[in-house]
């Protein structure tokens, strides 16, 4: 099942254009690697009214299953992207977040500092990623698998059911 993502990455720098974005084309080319469809990819400043307004224009038009977030997920305080994102979402995923901070403990003591989070808005799934190309990759790829399974779930597929406890990569 081909996935339709949008990126997002969150950054003050690299939305001044001072720091490259490492993180986001990273994301793009594992989605691509793995068979998916990239609908949209931008880059905004740590500004909850940005986040929140993108990440509505996606989920609102339809157009995208899975939007992932990169960046934002930190102590500091300019690092708003899950407040942004629970604004938003009529639902949260909480069990994502919680497995990505899971898995991310087994690499490194600092996962316990993401705050990170997930949650559905309309039929979208909007899941916060780390800002670290490194780590943003290593949990998609860890979720990956998940994933289907969640998009046909929220597209109400009568024959997703069946799909419970199995996981395929």
């Amino acid at each position: 099942m081909a996935i339709r993502f949008s990126v997002l990455t969150v950054s003050d720098r690299s939305a001044r254009g001072e720091r490259e974005d490492l993180a986001g084309p990273a994301l793009v080319k594992q989605i691509e690697a793995a068979g998916h469809t990239l609908v949209h990819t931008s880059v905004v400043a740590d500004e909850a009214s940005d986040i929140s307004r993108m990440l509505i224009l996606w989920c609102d038009a339809g157009e995208t299953d899975i939007i992932l977030t990169t960046g934002g997920t930190g102590f500091a305080p300019r690092d708003i992207t899950p407040e942004a994102t629970m604004a938003i979402i009529q639902r949260p995923a909480l069990g994502i977040a919680e497995a990505a901070r899971a898995f991310s403990l087994q690499l490194t003591p600092h996962a316990m500092l993401s705050r990170n989070t997930a949650g559905i808005r309309g039929r979208t799934l909007i899941i916060n990623l780390p800002g670290s190309p490194k780590a943003a990759r290593e949990i998609l790829e860890y979720l990956l698998p998940v994933l289907p399974h969640a998009v046909e779930l929220l597209e109400d597929n009568p024959q997703a059911e069946q799909g419970h406890g199995k996981v395929s990569a």
